[in-house]
């Protein structure tokens, strides 16, 4: 499932998106969580347990730390991948936490906030020896 936003038409027309599910976010405006909140809704109309969150503007992220994310599926699966001592992209969250996942996603901010206050439950996976995070929009902010 792919969400897209401002430029939906022209992503439409130019990626190759395969066989994906695509979700258009009209309230992509209000920020990502807009675009969070509308991919965990339409997930919640299928068997899927949990939800890959990966951002369009960190192109370095590999497929390697996505299937590294991915192995710790499940449920009740809190996952980010980190770089060093920084966590990041992608994210796993499992269905049982999308209600409070989107419930605190806010603006830009994303699931953050709802990983900040579950930090003890989210299950980190090292990255940074075949990823690279670095968001292209804001090269110096943190991605989670």
């Amino acid at each position: 499932m792919v969400v897209l936003g401002a430029a939906a038409a022209e992503v439409r027309a130019t990626a190759r998106l395969g066989d994906v599910t695509i979700v258009e976010n009209q309230g992509w405006k209000s920020g990502m969580a807009s675009s969070l909140r509308a991919g965990l809704e339409a997930l919640a109309g299928t068997d899927a347990d949990a939800a890959a969150v990966l951002l369009v503007d960190t192109p370095g992220v590999t497929s390697e730390a996505v299937r590294r994310v991915l192995a710790k599926s499940g449920r009740d699966a809190l996952v980010a991948a980190t770089y060093g001592p920084r966590r990041g992209h992608p994210v796993l969250l499992g269905r049982d936490h999308w209600a409070g996942v989107a419930t605190l996603a806010s603006g830009d901010i994303g699931a953050r906030a709802y990983l900040t206050a579950w930090a003890g439950s989210v299950q980190t996976v090292p990255c940074d020896d075949v990823s690279d995070d670095t968001d292209m929009d804001f090269p110096d902010a943190p991605n989670t």
